[in-house]
């Protein structure tokens, strides 16, 4: 049997966190999320600003490809609560875990403490050269 693990989200954005009964309460994810509404799927989104420039650093990458997934969310009338969830493909996997403290506040910062079902995969590379971490994000905008 699943139960919610925040009520008061779910209740406010339409999505119902899915956590088996007995597992571990992830960290900064959840197992799954089920929502009902109109989808808005990203492509990948790297951590470029507006002229094609790329943040100097790991974290400077990763908060940079939130603010573009919020502005693309943006355009289809989603907010960083209605993620359900994201997949990282970073070109590290060292960089990622060194620098989990700096990402959380990174995260927090631009998306808030909304927490959807994530995946993170090590890639050989990425298409862009300099990137060091592509994002893909769906979200359900709630009917």
């Amino acid at each position: 049997m699943s139960t919610m693990t925040k009520p008061e989200a779910a209740a406010t954005n339409g999505l119902q966190v899915l956590q088996p009964s007995g597992w571990p309460q992830p960290k900064g994810y959840a197992n799954g999320i089920m929502a009902e509404g109109r989808l808005v799927v990203t492509g990948g989104v790297v951590g470029w600003d507006v002229a094609g420039r790329f943040g100097d650093g790991f974290v400077a990458q990763v908060r940079q490809a939130l603010e573009n997934i919020v502005a693309i969310l943006a355009e289809g009338g989603a907010r960083p609560d209605h993620l359900v969830r994201l997949t990282w493909y970073v070109v590290d996997m060292d960089e990622y875990i060194t620098n989990l403290k700096a990402l959380g506040k990174a995260y927090r910062e631009v998306l808030g403490t909304h927490y959807p079902s994530m995946a993170l995969v090590q890639v050989v590379r990425l298409v862009e050269p300099s990137a060091r971490v592509e994002i893909e994000a769906t979200a359900v905008i709630p009917r």
